[in-house]
């Protein structure tokens, strides 16, 4: 009897002693103080959906995620966002403040280390390139070396493992050649497109009723703003081409804006139009990204601000965003 009692404890012992298997989730937990109203974090991969969680009262939460690898991942709350390191398994937390998003941001647990860096590096990316950078590759590979030794001492500070590290030094290269090739592409264009008659449209639906062409707005400077309902960077200049256009009432400028929106979304750009007291005139390019006026602007990317003069001279294919002081320079250079 008591060799039988001994046999099972040792079982019993050798069974506790197994080791636990490994979770094939991640457990995310955490605090966000001042959290928006809908109180929803958001994570993605990319542009791939994963998951939402709902962040309790206080902005504390605890909740669970698979994630299909390792890697980089996105968290997103009222519209700001950053990067995570997630792996399942692995138990992390984090803390922030969104009057201070990226400032307050702090990981702790599994992978800390990893998302630390991602947060250090984003901060050290904000402080070294502005709007000045992306005006010649001059400046801009200028501003990248002054850049690129700041990274390379982060890499020394954080001591990461160099799988880690050959991801974010790939990254770094594409946006590298990514700038270079988009700055390249931008003085073409001026070169190819400024101070030669404007391409034109004609019959393009008017918010206002009716239709509109380019001709209608001849002996005027036209300023142009091409966008998308669905575009942010081109919503997010919306309430600073209000104040332009408020600003320049009376001026022999008409204010254009174009959507390129798909036909299925007009509904969305009237809606869009109404909600945000839209001014100036809103047309709706007939055939969106495949109209003339597009494609022979050269268009790819938006938003995208031209400035054509009264004699329908294009003054130059890429303007200043509403947003830049250096529209208002150019402006006064023109002497609108």
């Amino acid at each position: 009897m008591k060799k039988t009692i001994l046999l099972f404890c040792i079982a019993t012992a050798v069974v506790s002693c197994k080791p636990e298997a490994p979770k094939d989730y991640v457990t995310l937990s955490g605090a966000v103080t001042n959290p928006n109203e809908d109180l929803s974090l958001e994570i993605r991969k990319g542009r791939d959906y994963l998951k939402t969680i709902t962040l309790n009262a206080d902005g504390t939460f605890s909740d669970t995620l698979k994630v299909p690898e390792e890697g980089k991942y996105y968290l997103i709350h009222n519209k700001e966002n950053a990067a995570v390191y997630l792996a399942n398994g692995a138990v992390t937390s984090f803390t922030i403040n969104t009057e201070e998003f990226d400032e307050s941001l702090k990981f702790e647990g599994g992978n800390a280390d990893k998302s630390n860096f991602y947060v250090a590096n984003y901060m050290l990316n904000e402080t070294s390139f502005d709007e000045t950078a992306y005006e010649s590759e001059v400046n801009f590979l200028a501003k990248f070396n002054k850049y690129k030794k700041g990274y390379d001492e982060l890499k020394a500070t954080y001591k990461l493992d160099t799988g880690f590290y050959a991801k974010q030094d790939a990254e770094l290269e594409q946006m590298r050649s990514g700038t270079l090739s988009y700055i390249q592409e931008k003085e073409n264009l001026k070169k190819e497109l400024t101070g030669i008659q404007s391409p034109s449209f004609e019959g393009y639906e008017n918010y206002k009723g009716g239709t509109s062409s380019l001709s209608d707005f001849k002996g005027k400077y036209v300023y142009v703003d091409v966008w998308a309902t669905w575009c942010g960077p081109c919503k997010a200049e919306i309430p600073s081409l209000k104040k332009v256009e408020k600003a320049y009432e009376g001026k022999n400028i008409e204010f254009l804006s174009i959507s390129v929106d798909a036909l299925k979304n007009k509904e969305a750009w009237k809606t869009m139009i109404a909600e945000k007291e839209m001014g100036g005139v809103q047309l709706f390019a007939t055939n969106s990204w495949e109209s003339d006026f597009v494609t022979n602007y050269k268009i790819n990317g938006i938003p995208r601000f031209i400035l054509i003069g009264p004699d329908g001279i294009i003054i130059t294919p890429d303007a200043p965003r509403p947003s830049d002081a250096k529209l208002i320079d150019l402006f006064f250079k023109n002497n609108i």
